[in-house]
């Protein structure tokens, strides 16, 4: 009699799997389903993000060419083109590039502006710090000190990429506005600092002499003076300047 009932019992349980199962086919069925198009749409994405990036830095490669072959003009408005749109790391490149340019043609707020932008796009610390690095040491010359010491101050830390460079840039900063001390305390670091280069501390140490010898005190005065100056005239071949052209008779 105990075995019949096993049976019936067995039977029962069977039958609510069964039931169970049934029940519960459309939602396995469903998360499969969900399963499977997560995938799909994480390759779709992955591909399409891929290929971004892939014509981003082949027209990033012609743009470069472009600005060796034809002038920073043409170049100028390929690199804006860019700075709008793809990949965040190659606008980023594109708009320092920009500031680059700006840069040389001594435009330099403008320049500025585009070296901040990038580094607020810049998909990673290395290539923020890099822009931030040349907005401040496009402001050097200009810039009054409190200025500079808050853009570079930043980027001395201990885990920033370009904490040398930045320290060096902070302590010419200082040299240039006056304060001998401070910069004199920051050479000697900068020329015992394992991770510097022997270039930096070779400019340390030349540094140490001149604030020493007593010339460093010229220097912001030379700085100055420099910024006055007019851009110079660029000249064709074989152009003479102007107060150099032979004159008619």
């Amino acid at each position: 009699m105990v075995d019949v009932f096993d049976e019936v019992e067995e039977q029962l349980r069977s039958d609510r799997y069964k039931t169970l199962a049934l029940k519960s086919l459309p939602v396995v069925g469903a998360i499969a389903a969900v399963a499977v198009l997560g995938v799909g749409g994480w390759w779709g994405w992955t591909t399409y993000e891929n290929n971004r990036v892939a014509k981003a830095s082949e027209a990033v490669q012609a743009t470069l060419e472009s600005y060796e072959k034809e002038g920073p003009t043409k170049a100028f408005a390929q690199f804006e083109k860019l700075s709008k749109e793809g990949n965040a790391g190659y606008r980023a490149l594109a708009l320092m590039q920009m500031g680059g340019i700006r840069l040389d043609e001594r435009k330099t707020a403008e320049a500025v502006r585009y070296f901040d932008e990038a580094a607020k796009i810049a998909p990673d610390p290395v290539m923020g710090d890099i822009a931030r690095l040349k907005s401040a040491f496009a402001l050097m010359d200009t810039a009054p000190y409190q200025e500079i010491e808050s853009r570079l101050t930043p980027l001395t830390g201990e885990k920033s990429p370009y904490r040398v460079q930045a320290k060096e840039a902070l302590a010419f900063a200082k040299l240039q506005a006056g304060k001998s001390a401070d910069a004199r305390g920051d050479f000697v670091v900068l020329s015992l600092l394992s991770d510097a280069s022997d270039e930096t501390r070779q400019r340390a140490q030349a540094a140490i002499q001149m604030i020493d010898s007593g010339s460093a005190k010229a220097l912001p005065a030379a700085v100055k003076a420099a910024a006055a100056l007019p851009p110079p005239v660029q000249l064709a071949p074989g152009q003479l300047p102007p107060g150099l052209q032979p004159q008619a008779r």
